[in-house]
């Protein structure tokens, strides 16, 4: 499971085993998210994050969006 970011203690995630849809997992504290980037960036299996984080971990995403797409495909080769 390579970390392939990580921002103001948020740790971004990509199993190397995973499945389709693109995705990614978000860790933080002892909560974690499973974000789908494609077709559309969309919050799935939230455990323990608030809005307010999540909507940081969206804008973190949105900004970085071609290097994570990136990293998936390197990882899923």
């Amino acid at each position: 499971m390579p970390k392939i970011l990580e921002i103001n203690g948020y740790k971004f995630y990509i199993y190397t085993n995973d499945h389709l849809p693109i995705h990614v997992h978000v860790v933080k504290s002892g909560k974690e998210v499973k974000v789908v980037l494609v077709p559309e960036v969309l919050i799935k299996d939230n455990h323990k994050f608030k809005i307010k984080e999540l909507k940081r971990i969206i804008e973190i995403i949105e900004q970085h969006y071609e290097f994570i797409i990136k990293k998936w495909h390197e990882t899923h080769h």
